[in-house]
C-alpha cells in the first residue's frame, strides 16, 4: 500500500510540474502560431518611436586660443614691437649706457641728495600710498593719478649731466624727469601708459635704471572687440640691468602698457629716471594713469 502511495506522489509532481510550464506558455492557435494580440505587443516593443532613435551629431569645433609666451628683450638694439594704425612701436635697449663704478657713484648720490616722498594716490575713489617714492624736475607740474607734481627747477647736477648725455645719444631733447625710487622687492609700479595728455601725441620717454635689476614688463592693449582682456595679447619682458638705458618710442605709449612688479624673493633698492618732455596743458585737465 505504501508503495502505490508513493507511486502517486510521484506522479502527481510531475504532473503538478507540467500543468505550471503549460501556464507559463502562451496558447497556439491552431496553425502554431501565438495569438494576434501578443504579437503586435512584442513588434511595438522592437520599433522605437522616431524621437528616441539614436542620430549621430558632429560635435561643435572648438576654436583653440593660446596664450603667447612673452618676448625677451635683453641684448642691444632697437626693436620694433608692434605696427597699427597708430603708429609703430619701437623701444631702444642699451644695457651698459652707464658703465659700473660710475653708476655705483651716481647711484650713491642721488639716493642721498634727491628729496624723496612717498605720496597718495586715489584709484577708484580709494586713496593709497604709492609702493615707492618719488620726485619731480621740470619748469612745468605734472599730474598724473590725480596727483600733482609742483614744478621743481633746481636740477640736480647729477641729473642734468645725466640728461645731457641722454640727449646727446639719443638725439632727443627733453626737458622734464620724473625719479622714482623702489626701495626692495616689495615696491613696485602697476600696469599704466606714459600717455598724459600733458606729454603730448606719441611721447618719447628715456628710462635710465641704477641699482638692483628689475623685470620691466610689457603688454599690448587689446583690440575693441576682446572688452579689455589681456588674457591672449602679446607681452615682453626685459631685465633692466645697473647702467641700463631703455628708451620707449613711436606709438608704444598708444597701443602698450608698462609695469615693474613686485618681486617675491629679495631685492635690494633700484632707482628709475624716466626723462620726458612736458607740453603747458589747460588748467583742470587731469590724468587717470597709476
Amino acid at each position: 500500500m505504501d508503495d502505490k502511495r508513493r507511486r502517486v506522489r510521484v506522479q502527481g509532481g510531475w504532473a503538478g510540474h507540467a500543468k505550471s510550464q503549460a501556464a507559463a506558455k502562451p496558447a497556439l492557435s491552431a496553425k502554431g502560431h501565438a495569438p494576434q494580440g501578443l504579437a503586435q505587443t512584442w513588434m511595438k516593443r522592437e520599433s522605437l518611436p522616431p524621437e528616441r532613435q539614436f542620430v549621430y551629431k558632429e560635435p561643435k569645433a572648438e576654436v583653440f586660443r593660446r596664450i603667447p609666451d612673452p618676448q625677451m628683450i635683453d641684448k642691444e638694439g632697437v626693436y620694433e614691437i608692434s605696427a597699427s594704425p597708430t603708429g609703430i612701436s619701437r623701444i631702444r635697449l642699451f644695457p651698459n649706457f652707464v658703465e659700473s663704478e660710475e653708476a655705483d657713484w651716481i647711484f650713491e648720490q642721488l639716493c642721498q641728495d634727491v628729496p624723496w616722498k612717498q605720496r597718495t594716490g586715489i584709484r577708484e575713489g580709494i586713496s593709497y600710498l604709492q609702493p615707492r617714492l618719488t620726485a619731480w624736475y621740470g619748469e612745468l607740474p605734472y599730474t598724473y593719478s590725480r596727483i600733482t607734481m609742483e614744478p621743481n627747477p633746481e636740477w640736480h647736477p647729477v641729473l642734468s649731466m645725466l640728461k645731457n648725455r641722454i640727449e646727446k645719444n639719443t638725439g632727443h631733447t627733453f626737458n622734464s624727469l620724473l625719479c622714482n625710487l623702489y626701495r626692495n622687492d616689495k615696491d613696485g609700479v602697476d600696469w599704466h601708459s606714459d600717455d598724459e595728455p600733458s606729454l603730448g601725441t606719441c611721447p618719447i620717454i628715456a628710462s635710465l635704471s641704477l641699482g638692483a635689476t628689475r623685470i620691466f614688463e610689457m603688454r599690448k592693449k587689446p583690440p575693441p572687440e576682446e572688452n579689455g582682456d589681456y588674457t591672449y595679447v602679446e607681452k615682453v619682458k626685459i631685465p633692466l640691468d645697473h647702467g641700463a638705458l631703455l628708451m620707449m618710442e613711436g606709438a608704444t605709449q598708444a597701443d602698450w602698457q608698462h609695469r615693474v612688479p613686485k618681486e617675491y624673493h629679495s631685492k635690494e633698492a633700484r632707482v628709475n629716471l624716466t626723462f620726458r618732455t612736458v607740453f603747458s596743458e589747460p588748467s583742470g585737465m587731469d590724468s587717470t594713469v597709476t
